[in-house]
């Protein structure tokens, strides 16, 4: 449905709104005593159950586009006070054509000083609407908003508005409010018939621009330094001391000599930053590496420092390779020989003498930890099949307890038929797809 292009609005309002500032060396006076006028468009989102009905109800198109003008007087740069008035078109719910209209009073609290000049406001006023079905009516308005402002130059800016309209409800209490938002961006020309700059004071006296205030300033024609404002003394060689002071001016060094430290054993780190002098080490500290087989394991827990621990679940703690027993090697991955009652958790007795061996294996082997993981074919529910494969590994898990395994050494995971190992096409895959898998965890 077409909607109209053109719609007024008409209304007083209270802004908080700032001027844009300027660079902080040269803050500008605050203004006081000018008047702000301006133009506006944007869109108002009339509410479906407003109460302009002389006629009938009937809702309006939302957006509906706004057309309008403001006057503000400002008697100091952070209070002032704004008139408003806008229209436009719409149509109602029926298809006919609809005028909307506002007026508004409002008081503006602004804050000088900024880039982008923050307000807020609030205020009251009239609203109305007029078209066949409806009649012409209007009702109290109270509004409240805040926005911003930029200044495009002296006296030509930027204004961006947010606002809400709270008139009377349709067919409830009087005082029963309902909202319609309001969005509006907009031109506003600065008229100052004559404003009184309130003074900023003048930055204190610095000659040489050193930052540091001539009163301050012991050099005050010279750039220097703190405290006093004068040149720091010379250091050729850039060590930090100063030549007056360093043994070696020409050669960079450490104070409070400036000259260099020896390094005895040529690892780069000098005496005595060094803490092992005699044996060439890391930048750090200039102590060899504790752990040169870099597996994590370093110092006297290292059992064999030039060979990397082998990171398997077994052993992991003594820094040394190893391999996995063969009793071990069987219960770690898939785990043959452990069925369950079709699309149920319970485990088949045909399975028990896999888990007994299973639970020789943790007994014998008491560090050990494992993780087990509950998987199924794709057939079914997925959701379901995660579930299933849980319960099935919380009831493996549920008899190496109750044969007596600490519960703690063992985890569970139900991974359902997200990683299969054969193609779920296939009976022969879809078997093989539903199975139990252990895998050996760290310490």
């Amino acid at each position: 449905m077409k909607k109209s292009t053109f719609f007024l609005a008409c209304s007083t309002a209270i802004t908080l709104s700032a001027q844009a500032p300027q660079a902080a060396a040269q803050t500008p006076p605050v203004k006081t005593n000018y008047l702000e006028v301006g133009f506006f468009g944007g869109m108002l989102f009339p509410s479906s159950n407003h109460a302009f009905q002389k006629r009938g109800h009937e809702t309006f198109d939302s957006p509906a586009p706004e057309l309008g003008a403001r006057m503000a007087y400002f008697p100091i740069g952070y209070v002032g006070a704004e008139l408003e008035g806008a229209a436009g078109g719409s149509r109602t719910s029926s298809g006919a054509s609809a005028a909307l209209w506002a007026g508004r009073l409002h008081g503006i609290v602004q804050l000088p000083g900024h880039a982008f000049v923050p307000f807020a406001l609030i205020g009251g006023g009239l609203m109305g609407a007029g078209s066949n079905p409806t009649g012409t009516d209007s009702d109290k308005l109270f509004h409240f908003g805040a926005g911003v402002k930029a200044d495009l130059d002296q006296f030509v800016g930027l204004r961006l508005d947010v606002r809400d309209n709270l008139t009377q409800k349709n067919q409830a209490e009087s005082g029963t409010l309902t909202h319609s938002p309001e969005l509006t961006l907009g031109l506003t020309f600065t008229i100052d018939p004559g404003s009184k700059a309130i003074p900023q004071p003048s930055p204190p006296a610095d000659l040489d621009t050193d930052g540091i205030i001539d009163a301050d300033d012991k050099c005050p024609n010279e750039p220097g330094v703190l405290p006093h404002g004068c040149p720091a003394p010379k250091d050729s060689d850039g060590d930090g001391v100063t030549d007056l002071r360093d043994a070696c001016p020409n050669e960079a060094g450490l104070a409070p000599t400036g000259c260099p430290e020896r390094d005895a054993d040529h690892d780069c780190v000098p005496i005595p930053a060094d803490k092992c002098p005699e044996a060439p080490g890391l930048p750090q500290d200039g102590c060899p590496d504790p752990d040169p087989d870099h597996d994590g394991i370093a110092g006297s827990a290292d059992q064999c420092p030039d060979r990397p621990e082998t990171t398997n679940g077994y052993e992991d703690g003594d820094g040394c390779p190893d391999t996995l027993p063969e009793k071990v090697k069987k219960y770690s991955g898939v785990v043959p020989g452990i069925e369950f009652d079709l699309g149920r958790a319970t485990i088949r007795p045909a399975s028990r003498a896999t888990l007994d061996e299973a639970t020789s294996v943790l007994e014998e082997y008491a560090a050990l930890r494992i993780a087990i993981t509950g998987h199924t074919d794709n057939q079914g529910d997925r959701g379901k099949n995660l579930e299933l494969s849980q319960q099935r590994a919380e009831a493996v898990k549920a008899h190496l307890v109750q044969r007596g395994i600490d519960a703690s050494r063992i985890e569970t995971r139900g991974a359902g038929p997200d990683e299969p190992i054969a193609d779920n096409k296939l009976a022969a895959g879809r078997q093989k797809n539903r199975r139990i898998e252990f895998k050996l965890l760290q310490k």
